[in-house]
């Protein structure tokens, strides 16, 4: 019975979707107004657009997520885990409300479920029953200019360019927010925030995501389009004032600031992202000196079956230069992807060299296959392994070998409608000379299958 209801309810969303823009990573960016003037009284477009004026100019619109995924992992941390082979799952699910009185006032609401079934030790990021992931209301000052001024405080999801620093954090089971402020001005070829939040820390209760003061960031955010043989700039600076962090040189308060630069587009077949970021500040009475530069160019050869598209991607990040002196040349990643290289989250960015080629295979319009090829070397052999939340892994430990180890990946995508898509990545992890020196350096073995539902 369970089965026949979401066949109706796909069915008739399908059926509706006709100029529906396809869902967007940050959900309170979808715009339903335009069903304003839509007669139908199909029941998906009334939950995307249920008008409590007879002008249609107050209105509410619903929304939400459904996922599940299997993992199966062989050695997960590299032989660490006392089990070396086990399989456990992930379930997500978000539900949200739009709320519009006219143009200039909006409140936004969502609430988020994350469980982890059969995994042996789980971490907030994997398991946070319910809680209120995202409540925040916006005044829009000039809603009927080219130029929009925007006014939102709240709790809310922050992502902005590559994700390299600020993200979602969409590959773990529950997302990230923010308690914050942010002013959000906008023009045809530009849009700048400024933004004041505490990062919210989540736990395994329920409606225990609390206002968290021990994590800090602020910061501005430009993005221009259309320049001149640059195509798009952005720029970007953000502070990060953290009570106490973690390095392999130590444990203090940490005042970070990072500048920063990214430059991409795209053509019929090109498309090419470049950034840097440069961070200095303070880390347990030592001199921040860190930095980043990464490259990621695609070419996609459309005249050839299946559309290959060649990519190759590589990055340095810095690690700290020397133990125990006066300066901190760790790179703080701040709040990125989770999944930095992939579902298996093995890696996080920082002290890190990493060259990464693939190809993308396009079979269909629904299907595509990724498959690539990462390695990885430690930047300085001063500094230590981390993983994608910043945290220590293995300490540098008076190891002299660089070399962390190779990743080979494939990962599938078949979007079956709009509303679902299911996916299957298969990572294995040949263990380099460092891991097999700094811990039981086992090669590992990752496989995940996704299932989606957005509506």
């Amino acid at each position: 019975m369970r089965s026949m209801l979401t066949a109706c309810f796909l069915l008739a969303a399908v059926q509706c979707m006709g100029q529906y823009a396809p869902f967007k990573m940050l959900r309170y960016d979808e715009d339903y107004a335009f069903l304003k003037t839509d007669t139908s009284r199909n029941f998906y477009r009334r939950m995307k657009f249920l008008p409590l004026t007879k002008n249609g100019e107050t209105y509410l619109s619903f929304g939400g997520d459904v996922r599940f995924q299997y993992y199966h992992v062989i050695n997960e941390e590299w032989g660490e885990q006392p089990d070396g082979n086990y399989g456990y799952v992930f379930s997500r699910y978000l539900g949200h409300a739009d709320f519009h009185a006219g143009r200039h006032f909006r409140f936004f609401t969502e609430l988020q479920s994350g469980m982890a079934n059969a995994k042996a030790s789980t971490s907030p990021a994997d398991e946070n029953p319910l809680d209120l992931h995202q409540a925040f209301f916006d005044v829009n000052w000039f809603p009927e200019k080219k130029t929009n001024l925007v006014f939102r405080v709240g709790r809310q999801e922050l992502s902005y360019g590559s994700q390299r620093l600020i993200s979602v954090r969409e590959g773990p089971n529950n997302r990230h927010a923010f308690d914050g402020a942010k002013v959000m001005f906008s023009g045809q070829n530009f849009r700048t925030d400024l933004l004041y939040s505490h990062y919210v820390a989540s736990k395994k209760g329920v409606f225990d995501d609390g206002y968290n003061k021990n994590i800090k960031l602020w910061g501005a955010y430009a993005v221009l389009n259309d320049v001149p043989l640059l195509r798009n700039v952005d720029l970007y600076y953000f502070g990060f004032d953290k009570k106490a962090n973690s390095y392999d040189d130590g444990r203090g308060k940490e005042l970070r600031h990072s500048a920063g630069t990214r430059m991409w587009g795209k053509s019929r077949a090109w498309r090419y992202d470049v950034e840097a970021v440069y961070q200095t500040g303070d880390f347990a009475s030592k001199t921040i000196r860190a930095w980043t530069a990464s490259a990621h160019v695609d070419y996609m050869l459309g005249d050839l079956r299946f559309e290959p598209e060649l990519g190759l991607k590589t990055e340095l990040i810095s690690g700290d230069k020397r133990l125990g002196d006066n300066r901190m040349n760790t790179f703080n990643p701040l709040f990125p992807r989770g999944g930095y290289f992939g579902l298996a989250a093995l890696i996080g960015p920082a002290n890190l060299i990493d060259v990464h080629p693939s190809v993308m295979l396009n079979f269909t319009e629904k299907l595509s296959v990724d498959f690539d090829y990462d390695v990885f070397w430690r930047y300085s052999s001063q500094d230590g392994v981390y993983g994608p939340n910043a945290a220590l892994i293995y300490g540098s430990s008076g190891i002299s070998d660089k070399f962390i180890g190779s990743q080979y990946a494939m990962a599938a995508e078949y979007v079956s409608n709009p509303f679902v898509h299911f996916g299957c990545e298969l990572t294995y992890f040949a263990a380099g000379d460092f891991l097999r020196r700094a811990g039981p350096g086992k090669n590992l073995l990752f496989l995940c299958l996704t299932t989606e539902l957005k509506f």
